[in-house]
């Protein structure tokens, strides 16, 4: 009896050891197909390899002058190992080269030959790292630098090769492949911390300092939206434009090449991270958008239900006085004045802010008062006002098509617009050419006065911003709101 369970146990352990033989470990997945190894190269699965290591340096190296190989467009591991050594062992060995190089001079010039000063600068030097070494100001290691390329064929390996090879010796570094070693070059390059190769040159601490950090084209951060892939080393663009100075972009590019496909990304990439969006869209690029993600879309036209009022009254932030913020707020519809009757005389814009001022005080709107709840007046009362005063009929006939006329029912009508929604559209495409820079003007406005007082992140797209710069005093509209977005609200245009 004890045999049978004997002998059943090592059956189960057979079969155990069956299963374990069977079960995929993770070097099994990360392994190649199969190794092929050649004197100058190696074929990895599908791939082949070649590995050179670093012969010669100059006599002085540069910083930076590694970074051509590390941003190189290739496919390229790099492996460099310090191998440190005895600084007392080192100083023997260089008061021996240096009394052998003194003794070579004077026999030289007892020979009445003239001097050599390929030997006297090899004196200068050893004499400096001997001083430097003693004062602990230098340290000498033995630096490995060993580079693996991989390439679909042969030929293109050899001209990968050639390109490593000419970018080094355009700067005096020589390299060589590692002949019938080719394996343990291959090894040395992995991540592995494995020297197999052990081909080595002594540098100080200077020139092996330039091997690293590697200062390389990389645009990643350690938070942010992903903006897309670095050409010059395959990196991630990876940024927080909050995290900046500045958080303001400009997009340009010719028709078609993607201008708008960027924008959208970046909205879908930021709205996870809790950023507000606002979008000022010419084309109806983005309804879509809008729809599919449960944004708030309005369309901003002569006929539409969606209006925006640009006598609605700022919220005023705090550290702010109400008649500061009101003023400012005058200062702003002239500017959008200006827009819509194609420009004022000085009369006519003194004219026009005594109006203004005449306009809101008609609702009991001062600049002292607390207009937080005040019902904001519309253009008709201004053009009422305009007609009442002395010189201001000329002005008021002016803004008889905005009011009553056809484009009546533009800006002529109480604010109805929501932007506490995470992604706002304003679609301004059915507006006539000379209306879009006026709809542009006062979505900026009103949205300026509708979140100056909550600090949060925001991103306010502007599509086919040129309508609006066209005109200077859009133009300058636009940049006073982005600079003090930037340095109260942070906001990115």
């Amino acid at each position: 009896m004890i045999n049978y369970l004997r002998s059943k146990q090592e059956n189960l352990d057979e079969k155990e050891k069956i299963y374990e033989q069977g079960v995929m470990a993770l070097q099994d997945l990360i392994a190649p197909s199969g190794l092929l190894i050649h004197s100058n190269s190696l074929k990895v699965g599908k791939k082949f390899s070649r590995t050179l290591f670093v012969l010669t340096y100059p006599r002085y190296l540069y910083t930076n002058w590694f970074s051509p190989i590390v941003n190189i467009d290739e496919t390229v591991n790099i492996s460099i190992y310090f191998h440190p050594l005895d600084s007392a062992t080192v100083l023997r060995q260089l008061r021996k080269k240096s009394a052998e190089i003194q003794a070579q001079i004077e026999t030289e010039a007892e020979k009445g030959l003239v001097r050599d000063p390929i030997l006297e600068t090899a004196l200068q030097d050893i004499e400096n790292l001997r001083d430097a070494i003693t004062q602990n100001q230098e340290r000498i290691f033995k630096v490995a630098v060993y580079i693996t390329f991989f390439a679909d064929t042969e030929e293109n390996l050899q001209k990968i090769e050639q390109k490593i090879t000419e970018i080094l010796e355009s700067r005096l570094v020589y390299a060589k492949p590692a002949t019938f070693r080719q394996f343990e070059g291959f090894e040395s390059s992995l991540p592995l911390n494995l020297d197999r190769l052990f081909l080595t040159n002594s540098l100080n601490s200077g020139p092996a300092a330039t091997l690293f950090p590697f200062v390389s084209l990389d645009l990643s951060g350690e938070s942010g939206v992903l903006y897309g892939i670095n050409l010059h080393n395959n990196g991630l663009v990876i940024f927080d434009r909050f995290l900046l100075e500045n958080a303001n972009m400009v997009i340009l590019g010719k028709a078609g090449s993607g201008k708008s496909y960027a924008a959208k990304m970046e909205i879908l990439r930021s709205l996870p991270l809790g950023i507000d969006i606002l979008i000022i869209d010419p084309e109806n690029e983005y309804e879509y958008l809008a729809r599919a993600i449960g944004g708030n879309f309005y369309k901003i036209a002569v006929a539409s239900s969606d209006h925006i009022n640009p006598f609605e009254l700022p919220m005023v932030a705090e550290g702010e006085s109400n008649e500061e913020v009101f003023r400012n707020h005058i200062l702003n519809l002239i500017g959008l004045f200006k827009i819509m009757l194609g420009g004022l005389t000085n009369e006519e814009e003194a004219l026009l802010d005594r109006a203004l001022n005449q306009t809101y005080a008609s609702r009991d709107i001062y600049p002292n008062s607390d207009f937080s709840q005040a019902t904001p007046p519309l253009l008709e009362d201004l053009e009422t006002v305009l007609a009442a005063s002395a010189g201001g009929k000329e002005l008021a006939a002016k803004l008889y098509k905005y009011t009553k006329g056809t484009y009546s029912g533009f800006l002529n009508q109480p604010s109805n617009i929501d932007i506490s929604n995470r992604l706002t559209v304003f679609n301004i495409r059915d507006l006539e050419e000379e209306l879009r820079p006026i709809a542009m003007y006062v979505i900026l406005n009103y949205v300026w006065i509708m979140i100056r007082k909550q600090l949060k992140k925001r991103l306010f797209f502007i599509d086919e911003a040129w309508w609006l710069m066209q005109h200077e005093e859009g133009s300058s509209f636009l940049f006073q709101l982005a600079k003090r977005s930037t340095n109260k609200l942070k906001i990115g245009w």
